[in-house]
């Protein structure tokens, strides 16, 4: 008998030890892609693996900012523990539904995968973000994108951007790309695209145009790449990306961010907040290692064979 108490007493703890529910956390991303995938999974692995059982509530707007705005709102109602928006038109609308959220229902937001926080309207200053927002930015070291551009392609004199205008981040990566055009010797050649449907022909808009393609870190246009890969290999005109997740899907090269680290950085925000930590005491945080990736079936296939030095140097090469 003693035994059957023993064992019932073992079970009602493991039950209740069980139902101790973790923090809840609400996630606004913005769209599917490679990129923005990984960041997510990087957030859930590193609070997992760091011994934090949170319940995610994962929402996708599919690259439509009516709705992430109708997620964000959603999200206040949601009483989570946590705000997390994943790209800045995500965040754009969760920070304005925060906003205009009652006092108690107002949460600790993050942002993650947002190239300039400041412009984009989401925190004060980089050092003193604010009282409920604060993340991780992808600002791109676009200095170092284009001197591998122009090392693995050295005539290049007209260089195409393919972005979505409606993007904050992607305007304020062009505004700096032509800063530095003069620099590189090379033109700014523009084409936007404000929904996915409309890439394909942002495109081919570019052929005879320019000497070589640059997609950012524009959600818009990375989540349909394969069609400007389809027109970089109909025409010879070579593709560069921002992103190293773009490079496996068919882009010549990269010099970019893992976004799984982007995403694990971010958990490491996460779980200070989670713990009690006010977004206001966290500056907003940047990603600096850097990866350099090739593939050499793309590069083939658009008459852009890649420079020896580069593929040495690559920190992954897809043949």
């Amino acid at each position: 008998m003693k035994k059957i108490i023993l064992m019932l007493c073992a079970a009602v703890f493991l039950f209740a030890h069980s139902a101790v529910a973790g923090p809840v956390i609400s996630v606004n991303q913005f769209v599917e892609h490679p990129a923005l995938d990984a960041v997510l999974k990087g957030l859930q692995d590193y609070l997992s693996e760091n011994g934090v059982n949170a319940e995610f509530k994962v929402h996708n707007a599919q690259a439509n900012m009516g709705t992430a705005t109708q997620i964000g709102q959603q999200m206040i109602g949601e009483k989570s523990d946590l705000l997390v928006a994943i790209a800045t038109p995500s965040a754009q609308a969760t920070a304005q539904a925060l906003s205009k959220a009652p006092k108690d229902l107002k949460r600790p937001m993050l942002f993650t995968a947002v190239t300039d926080p400041v412009a984009a309207g989401l925190v004060e200053s980089i050092v003193k973000p604010g009282e409920y927002i604060t993340g991780v930015s992808d600002l791109l070291p676009l200095d170092k994108h284009l001197q591998m551009i122009m090392t693995y392609k050295p005539d290049i004199k007209k260089l195409a951007v393919l972005y979505n205008a409606g993007e904050a981040n992607s305007k304020a990566t062009v505004a700096t790309l032509k800063e530095l055009s003069s620099k590189f010797g090379f033109e700014v050649v523009e084409a936007t695209a404000p929904k996915t449907a409309d890439v394909y022909a942002a495109a081919k808009s570019l052929v005879g145009r320019c000497d070589a393609v640059f997609i950012p870190t524009d959600n818009t246009i990375v989540s349909a790449l394969e069609s400007v890969i389809k027109v970089g290999i109909q025409n010879k005109l070579p593709i560069f990306a921002a992103d190293v997740d773009s490079v496996e899907r068919g882009a010549v090269a990269a010099m970019g961010f893992d976004y799984y680290k982007h995403g694990y950085q971010t958990g490491v925000m996460a779980k200070k907040i989670l713990e009690g930590a006010a977004p206001s005491s966290l500056p907003v945080e940047f990603q600096k290692d850097l990866q350099l990736q090739i593939n050499l079936k793309s590069a083939a296939a658009m008459g852009a064979p890649a420079p020896a030095k580069l593929v040495k140097e690559a920190t992954k090469v897809y043949e």
